[in-house]
């Protein structure tokens, strides 16, 4: 069994040595632990911290490419290599990495495919009050989203089966935490969740520059990744909304009309027309988007196909020797 720990780095050579220090030597149940630092452009030190802490596994970006896709390109590096589970931690050194032997656990036990840190965020001293009840609604969101029950759905601190990651594709650039959920949930993934206490704030965060950029960010991805899965929910019930609001002028019309007074009221059958035309418009993006999902998921299936029949045909036997020094954003060397 081979565990892959990915630590997605910008700028971090201060606070890398702190993550690769705390890295676990050895878990009961895994025979092997990887360590692949994914370097995101960084302009500092970052690459030769990781290497002097004996880090070989290195992917590379020479330009910022953000979280998402580090997320992505340490991904398919650690399948390539033959992963069976990969843990993402973070480079800033938020996340307890003593508490990896922890995270695998329910997926050597059988019981998850994926495992989510609870960041516990109520307890981060940190934390504003409305960035903690912020961060509260959007994992409630997602939830419902997603048809999950996960107390910290923005949670980066994670580990995944290697079954898991052949299902799930990565499209937003910004950040893949709300995303991969929502896609597991709507893919029946096994989903657990484990209570951690997060370590002391090292920096400000570098995904995002203010909070209502974070919040629109997110909410675009968790619309956008909900779309993607369930797009008759929302255009149904649009539909259906202004269907309804539709029939309210047209039902005073009638009224007004039974009295006698209808004639000067055919501004009701305006309205009341332009909000029929507007429902039946929600129906037919409806049946198209629903199209476009039966397309997507077909999609998905093959993409599936494709990586088992590519990363089985890479992954190292155990008796061969991993000569990899660096992965250059799709290529190995």
């Amino acid at each position: 069994m081979k565990l892959v720990v990915q630590v997605p780095c910008l700028n971090e050579e201060d606070t890398l040595p702190l993550v690769l220090s705390s890295i676990p030597d050895s878990i009961p149940g895994i025979d092997e632990i990887v360590v692949v630092v994914i370097d995101d452009g960084s302009t500092d030190a970052t690459v030769a911290v990781a290497r002097s802490y004996g880090v070989t596994e290195i992917v590379r970006h020479h330009r910022n490419q953000g979280l998402a896709r580090s997320f992505t390109d340490g991904i398919n590096h650690a399948l390539a290599i033959g992963a069976d589970i990969v843990v993402n931690t973070d480079g800033d050194n938020q996340y307890p990495q003593e508490r990896i032997a922890d995270l695998v656990q329910p997926i050597l036990r059988g019981e998850a495919d994926i495992v989510i840190a609870d960041r516990q965020v109520g307890l981060i001293e940190h934390f504003s009050p409305a960035k903690k009840a912020l961060q509260r609604f959007g994992s409630k969101v997602v939830n419902v989203a997603a048809r999950t029950e996960l107390p910290d759905a923005a949670s980066g601190f994670r580990a995944y089966s290697r079954e898991s990651l052949m299902r799930l594709n990565t499209v937003t650039r910004f950040s893949y935490c709300m995303e991969t959920i929502i896609q597991a949930g709507n893919k029946n993934l096994a989903i657990a969740s484990l209570p951690v206490l997060t370590n002391a704030k090292t920096r400000e965060s570098r995904l995002f520059s203010s909070t209502r950029q974070h919040v629109f960010r997110s909410g675009a991805a968790i619309v956008r990744a909900y779309v993607m899965y369930r797009p008759y929910v929302i255009f149904g019930v649009m539909a259906a909304l202004f269907g309804v609001l539709g029939l309210l002028p047209y039902a005073r019309y009638a009224v007004l009309a039974a009295t006698g007074d209808g004639g000067g009221h055919v501004q009701s059958l305006l309205v009341g027309a332009a909000l029929v035309v507007m429902s039946s418009l929600c129906l037919m993006l409806g049946i198209v988007s629903d199209l476009i999902r039966t397309n997507r998921s077909l999609i998905e299936t093959n993409l599936e196909h494709t990586k088992r029949a590519r990363y089985d045909i890479l992954r190292v036997p155990q008796t061969a020797a991993i000569d990899s020094v660096s992965y250059e954003a799709g290529s190995i060397r």
